[in-house]
């Protein structure tokens, strides 16, 4: 089973292998491949995708000042949308998203450092 975190639910949808180092890449592509073939156990804070990241200190995201705080209230809004507990498919994750993907592009993607990576066809 794999583990992610609130926000990953919804970008790793759009993961284009570009923006990141490639130790980094080469672990997003796992888990993704790895959550299309099993459930998805839904998790408070570090998750599959954190560990190979590189500003990931201890369980804590130190990509800036404010980095884990913001990370927490993205989780906890992508959990919101989704309408999603514990455990979720991979699947449907893919038939929410579309769902609510304007309010998470409002809500998290205007600031995000990686929203034209992720918008790009």
């Amino acid at each position: 089973m794999v583990k992610l975190r609130g926000h990953h639910l919804i970008c790793l949808h759009f993961f284009k292998g570009k923006g990141y180092g490639k130790d980094f890449i080469d672990n997003i592509s796992k888990v993704i491949e790895k959550a299309r073939q099993s459930e998805i156990e839904i998790v408070d804070g570090t998750d599959d995708v954190c560990g190979a990241y590189p500003y990931n200190r201890d369980g804590f995201c130190t990509y800036s000042g404010n980095a884990d705080q913001e990370v927490r209230r993205l989780d906890e809004l992508a959990v919101k949308l989704l309408n999603v507990r514990n455990t979720v498919g991979w699947n449907h994750l893919k038939c929410r998203i579309p769902e609510i993907i304007e309010v998470w592009k409002e809500e998290a993607c205007r600031d995000c450092d990686w929203n034209k990576t992720c918008f790009i066809e």
